[in-house]
Parts: structure tokens; C-alpha cells; sequence
């Protein structure tokens, strides 16, 4: 989501947000639209606020103004909903997830996806009947049942004269019933207008204890008027208030319009009335502000200070200068706090891009590129680290300025080898972030731009296969692994060869010959172990222990110990939660209950509250089997209930998965049986309702609790 100024209130737009909601009580498909930096979306945020309780399923709010690639879109929109991708299809994923939702969807910044975005709003709301789409853009979209409202800027006051002119008498005003204007009553009146209010605030901000008084009141209602009452405009020039007084402000306004005005119409389009507050807010900065602010144009996702330093300095701008000069910027507005650290608003990026010369501009793309090739390494989550979570939290913030750096390696040739090494190394990160189909999307067309034999190609091969697996795509995994084998042998890529290996083996399992893929996990391992290689151990352990927990569940069991014992050795927080879970379903496997219990909730819990709704799903799946077991089967039909809510989201089953298929169908069978369609119908529907938070909460809290909760649902 994008803020003007962190912190900041919001101003005015009462008319707006009633006629918002008014539109949205009458239609499925509401458009905001004006030009750039008028507020679009802050009242599309501030809307949101205030309709998240009129939604059943809630309000989500989603930006695109990141999304490099109208490609990437529907698993975009996917991923933020928590929709986890093992379905090479996230549209249909989309559309199954939101049929029986009454939820409001917020697409913010689709101006530069319009088609795209058109088509696919189009296509959602046919299919989700009880869906309502809030779109923000420079233009409505064009879809039947499309209702657009225009945002204007902010409202102005009507010119104000001098003090001394309203001094002078009635001869300079209209009459009114009140009598002649006075100081005070001018002043009271043009702050009525939002404008107005916006720009006191913000200057506020700048010169404490700054207010509007009859001193001031001329300057500030000719500024506001001069920038027509363009919010992003008046935030620009509130924030020179710091280094200019206010009449040398004006001043210096009216005297920049005048020379643009002197080449063309009297009156500026809001938009060159943005731009020219834009240009002229840049001609403020100094020399390595201006080039900060231009190189920072890359970052579409903002940039901490390291970042900053990194890739940013060199070539006029001196690392040790970098922190103040960022602190200039937000001084000026032209950055705001937030997310990564550092981000600039759309209109402020778009213009600073402009502004790299060719050959900066390529020597910038190439450090940018290599930074985040070297984060993609130094991030890898399929490591035994410590701080294996925080790495993934760190690259879930980075993924709008990893993205761009993917797109920038497609753009150009000679850096598709580094952007297909980046891709293959995120491997971990897609699956646990549920976004398969974008790394597909990435590595495939890495694989297109780099078709020379080598161990980047080899890498991507494996893992594009991995990846497949994970959507259940065989079709498209089995020519992928082969080429991999085939160039690991060719080649003499030793240590290749276990992961092509382990990927067989989960092909094997997946293809239902569960016998044949434990064979060649075993095999793998014995590879991994040769080359000392514990964190490729760590994944043939799980799949092992989780594929092998109905074949072999006592050998499956120590596969489950193992990882457990080297999870916890390393202190990898993530590995440990599948850990316990596959150990989970192998001591359930053995009649073991108790310890089955005690290591599946504590996975759910943790993966609970970092969102990992894969391992969560099949934590709350095998709770289910021990309710049922201890013939609990109201609190089996419910954890059943909310098992299946999430398996939809993932777009999978626990049918597909051959260790939980027999044992889902059982427990279903005997909890229906047990309490009769109707019961067993009812508490599985109220399971479903749960929702993440409160089916964790369910899931790990004691039967009194657990009873509490049921009864406040």
C-alpha cells in the first residue's frame, strides 16, 4: 500500500468518500480515477478503512504499481490474497477461492497494466458473483458496468487581497448580509477549503507552530491555487517551506508558471502543473541530490540505507554522503519513510527515472542487478542457518526490487545469465512464499534467453522441474530433469547430480510409484552425504519422511528425527517446523498420538504466525485424524473443515498427496457417520469459516478454550 507522508493525516474529501460509497452500494465495478499525485490512493485507502466492516470476507488492498510485468498479474493478486500456487492455473485458483466471497478488492495503480488489468477484472467479476472490484487509475478501465468517479484535486479558495485591501473597505468585495469581509472572517473561510488545510498541515510539519493568519493568508491562498490544488503538488511545496519563507515560496512559484504559461495556454493541465512542481522541486536539490533522487528511481519496492550505499554511490555521489542525502529527500518530500526503509511515491520515481542519462542508466541497471543477484545468495532459504526465517522475511520486503532486477536481466541478453542464477537460487523462497508460478515464470523465460549448455542452465533445469512438481505438472518437471541429468553427466557437475537425483524421486512419488521415489531419495542422500552436503540432506529428509510415513513409517519416523535433530542443531527455525511436521504424520503412522499431537501443533502455531499456509494446511489436516481418533469428531469435522478452506487456497487436495489421501477419506467417513450428515455438515462449514488466525487458535488451545471459541463464533 502507498502513503503520501508517513504519519500524516487525511485531509478533507467528505463529498468523495460518500460518493464512493454510494457508487459501491449500486455497483460491482468502481473506477477512481485523475491524474497523478491528485490522492487517488489515499482515498481508495481511507475508503477501504471505513468499508472493512460492511464485508463478510473482508477488504484487501493490492498494489500493482510495482508489478513490472502484466504477466505476472493474476499470481500477483493470487500471492497477496495467501493463495499458495501448487495449481499451474492462478486465475482458476482466483476464481474457485473467490466465488462464495462477499469481500471487496482494491487494485491500486493500474494505470500502466490497463488492458491487462481491464481483462482481468473483467473476467473475475463474471465469475465471482458476490465480488466488488475499487480500482485506482489515470483512466477508467472500459468494462460493461464500469462506474467511474473522477477524484479532483483538492478544493481552493477564491482569490484573497492583500491585508491592507481588506482593510480598506467594501468597495473591493461583494456585499453580503454579514457585512464587509474582515481579516478574520477571511481567513476562517479559506480554511474551509481542503487545500488549504492540507498545505498548513503539512507546512506544520516543517515550521512548528506554523498556522494560517491574516498575515500569511494571500501567499498561502495564491500557492494552493498556483499548484490548482494537486495534493501531491502543495506536500512538495510545504516541504520548502524548511530552507524558504513563504513569500519567497510563492514567489518563486508564480515566477516558474509565468515562464511556462509565457510558452502556451494561461492555464497549465493538471498534470504539467505537477510536472513543472516536480521539475522545479529537482532544480531545488542539489547535484548529488538530483542524482540520488534518479538513481533511486530503480528501487519500485524502496531501499534501506545499506542498499542505498551499495548500489546508489560511486560516480558523484560519495557512500559516506549517501545518510544525509537521503535525509535531505524526505526532508523535501521527495521520499517518505516506510516498508524497506526509504520510497518514493509513483509520479516522483517516474519522473527521476527520466532523468538517468543512457550511459548511467546501464551502469546503474548492472550494479542494481548484481546487488540483488548477491541477496538471492546470501538470502538462500534452503540453508540450515540461524537465521533462515528472518532471510525470508527479508526477501518477501525485497520482491517488488527483485522483480525488477528479473525484468531488467529479460530486457537485455547479456544479463539473462544473472537473472536465471537469481531466479534458481530464490527456489526455496517461491515455494515457501506460495508464488510457483511466478518463479516458473522466471526461469522459464530465463531458460529461453540462455540456451548454452552450463551450470546455470543445469541449476534452472532442476529446479524449474522442482517447482513443476510442486504444481503437480509432470508434463512439464519429466523433459526438464532429463536435460538436467543429461548435462550434470555430460559436463562432470558431481554435485548436481544429487538434486537431480532428489527431484526423480519426488517425481516418482508424485506419479503414485511412492517404492521407486524412496529409492532414489535414499539414494540422494547417500550423494549428499558423500559431498558433506547437509543442506541438500535436509530436503531428501523431509520428503522422505513425509512420502515415506504410509510406506515405511518407522524408517520415515527416523528421517523425521534426523531432520529434526540437524533443524534444531542449526537452529532453522523454518526447517524445524517441516521437520515436526513429517515427524508428525510418522508417529501417527506408528499409533502414536500423543507425540503426533505435540509436533503438529507446534508446527501449526509457528507456521501459523509466519503464514506458511502449506505446512499449516497439513498440520491441520492430521489434527484432524487424532480428534477423529479419540472419537473427538465435532472437533474432527471442524479442523477437517478448516484443513479444506486453506487446501482450496492452495489450490490443492489432500487426495493428491499420498500421505494424506487414505487417511483424509477416513476420517471424513467416520466423523459423518458419527454425527450424522446434518452435524457433520455443520461443524465442517463452521471450520471453514475459521479463517487462518482463529483455526490456529482452535487448532492448539485446550478444549475449554477451544469450546470458548466455538460459541463466540
Amino acid at each position: 500500500m502507498t502513503f503520501l507522508l508517513d504519519k500524516s493525516t487525511f485531509i478533507g474529501r467528505r463529498w468523495e468518500l460518500s460518493a464512493a460509497r454510494k457508487a459501491l452500494a449500486g455497483t460491482r465495478l468502481l473506477t477512481l480515477t485523475g491524474p497523478g499525485g491528485v490522492g487517488k490512493t489515499r482515498l481508495a485507502l481511507r475508503l477501504a478503512e471505513h468499508l472493512r466492516n460492511k464485508y463478510r470476507d473482508g477488504v484487501e488492498v493490492i498494489e500493482l504499481a510495482t508489478l513490472e510485468t502484466g504477466e505476472l498479474l493474476e499470481p500477483t493478486v493470487a500471492a497477496a490474497l495467501g493463495l499458495r500456487q501448487t495449481h499451474p492455473d492462478p486465475m482458476g485458483l482466483l476464481v474457485e477461492h473467490l466465488s462464495n466471497r462477499r469481500m471487496l478488492l482494491v487494485l491500486d495503480n493500474c494505470e500502466h497494466l490497463d488492458l491487462l488489468c481491464a481483462h482481468f477484472v473483467e473476467r473475475l467479476l463474471h465469475a465471482t458473483p458476490r465480488l466488488q472490484v475499487l480500482v485506482t487509475s489515470r483512466h477508467s478501465l472500459g468494462v460493461n458496468g464500469e462506474q467511474v468517479l473522477p477524484v479532483p484535486p483538492l478544493s481552493v479558495p477564491g482569490p484573497v487581497p492583500a491585508l491592507h485591501e481588506v482593510q480598506a473597505g467594501p468597495e473591493l468585495h461583494e456585499e453580503t448580509r454579514a457585512g464587509p469581509p474582515t481579516p478574520s472572517r477571511t481567513v476562517r473561510e479559506a480554511a474551509r477549503h481542503d487545500s488549504v488545510r492540507l498545505f498548513v498541515e503539512r507546512a506544520a510539519h516543517v515550521v512548528p507552530g506554523f498556522s494560517l493568519n491574516a498575515g500569511n493568508l494571500a501567499c498561502v491562498v495564491r500557492l494552493v491555487r498556483r499548484l490548482e490544488g494537486i495534493p501531491l503538488a502543495i506536500e512538495l511545496a510545504a516541504a520548502r517551506l524548511r530552507t524558504l519563507p513563504l513569500d519567497k515560496l510563492a514567489y518563486e512559484l508564480d515566477r516558474r508558471f509565468d515562464v511556462l504559461e509565457a510558452g502556451g495556454p494561461m492555464a497549465l493541465p493538471r498534470h504539467q502543473t505537477l510536472r513543472a512542481t516536480i521539475q522545479w522541486s529537482f532544480q531545488l536539490c542539489s547535484p548529488e541530490e538530483r542524482r540520488l533522487w534518479a538513481r533511486l528511481s530503480m528501487f519500485a519496492g524502496g531501499v534501506d540505507l545499506d542498499t542505498a550505499e551499495t548500489v546508489c554511490s560511486g560516480e558523484g555521489i560519495d557512500p559516506a554522503d549517501v545518510l544525509d542525502l537521503l535525509a535531505a529527500l524526505v526532508d523535501k518530500s521527495v521520499l517518505c519513510r516506510g516498508g524497506l526503509g526509504f520510497r518514493m511515491l509513483e509520479s516522483l520515481r517516474a519522473y527521476g527515472c527520466e532523468q538517468l542519462t543512457p550511459a548511467e542508466r546501464q551502469w546503474l541497471r548492472r550494479r542494481f542487478v548484481g546487488h540483488y543477484r548477491e541477496l538471492a545468495e546470501t538470502h538462500r532459504t534452503d540453508q540450515l542457518v540461524p537465521d533462515q526465517l528472518d532471510r525470508y522475511l527479508a526477501l518477501r520486503e525485497e520482491l517488488p526490487n527483485i522483480r525488477v532486477a528479473l525484468q531488467t536481466c529479460l530486457n537485455e541478453p547479456a544479463l539473462a545469465p544473472l537473472g536465471l542464477g537469481t531466479a534458481s537460487a530464490l527456489w526455496c523462497f517461491w515455494v515457501l512464499a506460495g508464488a510457483l508460478t511466478e518463479g516458473r515464470y522466471w526461469i522459464e523465460h530465463g531458460l529461453g534467453l540462455v540456451p548454452e549448455p552450463g551450470r546455470t542452465r543445469a541449476t534452472a533445469l532442476w529446479v524449474d522441474s522442482m517447482l513443476a512438481l510442486r504444481q503437480g505438472d509432470l508434463d512439464a518437471a519429466l523433459p526438464r530433469l532429463e536435460e538436467c541429468r543429461e548435462l550434470a553427466a555430460r559436463l562432470g557437475y558431481e554435485d548436481l547430480v544429487p538434486y537431480a537425483v532428489r527431484t526423480a524421486g519426488v517425481a516418482a512419488c508424485t506419479a503414485g510409484d511412492t517404492r521407486r521415489g524412496l529409492a532414489l531419495l535414499r539414494e540422494s542422500m547417500g550423494l549428499h552425504r558423500a559431498l558433506n552436503d547437509m543442506d541438500g540432506l535436509m530436503f531428501n529428509l523431509y520428503f522422505a519422511a513425509a512420502y515415506g510415513s504410509t510406506e515405511d513409517p518407522g524408517l520415515a519416523a527416523e528421517f523425521g528425527e534426523e531432520l529434526l535433530a540437524l533443524s534444531e542443531s542449526h537452529h532453522a527455525l523454518v526447517s524445524r517446523a517441516y521437520a515436526q511436521f513429517a515427524l508428525g504424520v510418522a508417529r501417527w503412522n506408528l499409533g502414536d498420538y500423543e507425540q503426533a499431537e505435540t509436533l503438529l501443533t507446534a508446527a501449526a502455531r509457528f507456521t501459523g504466525e509466519v503464514d506458511d499456509r502449506w505446512c499449516l494446511t497439513q498440520c491441520l489436516e492430521v489434527l484432524a485424524w487424532i480428534a477423529g481418533a479419540r472419537e473427538e469428531h465435532d472437533r474432527a469435522a471442524e479442523l477437517l473443515g478448516a484443513a479444506h478452506a486453506l487446501w482450496q487456497a492452495a489450490g490443492a487436495s489432500p487426495e493428491r498427496l499420498c500421505y494424506h489421501a487414505a487417511w483424509h477419506e477416513r476420517c471424513v467417513r467416520q466423523a459423518r457417520h458419527a454425527l450424522g450428515k446434518p452435524a457433520f455438515t455443520s461443524a465442517f462449514r463452521h471450520g471453514a469459516k475459521l479463517g487462518v488466525e482463529r483455526a490456529v487458535t482452535y487448532a492448539v488451545r485446550s478444549p475449554e478454550a477451544q469450546a470458548e471459541l466455538r460459541h463466540l463464533s
